[in-house]
């Protein structure tokens, strides 16, 4: 029997609730069943522990970007990255849950079909979407954390940050790269 009610579902939603408005460092168990108003031990009901928690997170995230078809490199990256910025903290709940070998696979797979939709081998297709989904993570990791710093007024109001310009170059730059050694 569940605790208090509460479902798998609920928890989840809680917790991406407290990530969003705290942040990572403070989306603790005990935050987290504070907020539930259940012992942290009741938790462990649903999630053996935080990492598996974090692994759901991590694809409720992801799986923001899923949209029928795989349409092309450039709509599957900027899709992902669109996932990631609607949470605080999201690059860096799914990098970590994809460097435990944890989470879907969902934004890897999408990302190596849209390379393969473009007529490349399946290789390549893998290692380029492994490329991608590195870049979009590190950016928009980058991204939230000069945001947070803004927020916190820890920048200069004038300091520059990063653009949407600068995301599609930098994926222009791969997909080129992938062009060409098609090429080669």
């Amino acid at each position: 029997m569940a605790p208090r009610g509460h479902s798998a579902d609920d928890v989840a939603r809680t917790a991406l609730r407290i990530l969003d408005d705290h942040g990572l460092p403070d989306l603790t168990m005990r935050r987290l069943a504070t907020a539930l108003e259940v012992q942290p031990s009741a938790l462990y009901w649903h999630f053996p522990n935080k990492q598996k928690l974090l692994a759901e997170l991590s694809d409720r995230i992801v799986g923001r970007m899923a949209s029928g078809i795989p349409v092309d490199l450039h709509a599957e990256a900027h899709a992902l990255r669109d996932a990631l910025l609607a949470y605080r903290d999201g690059a860096e709940v799914v990098s970590s849950t994809l460097a435990l070998g944890l989470g879907s696979p969902l934004a890897h797979d999408r990302l190596t079909s849209a390379v393969t939709a473009a007529g490349f081998d399946a290789d390549t297709a893998r290692r380029g979407a492994t490329t991608v989904l590195h870049y979009v993570l590190g950016f928009v990791w980058h991204e939230q954390q000069r945001l947070q710093y803004d927020s916190a007024g820890a920048r200069d109001a004038g300091a520059s940050g990063l653009a949407s310009d600068d995301f599609a170059f930098g994926l222009d730059l791969i997909a080129a790269g992938l062009r060409a050694r098609g090429r080669v």
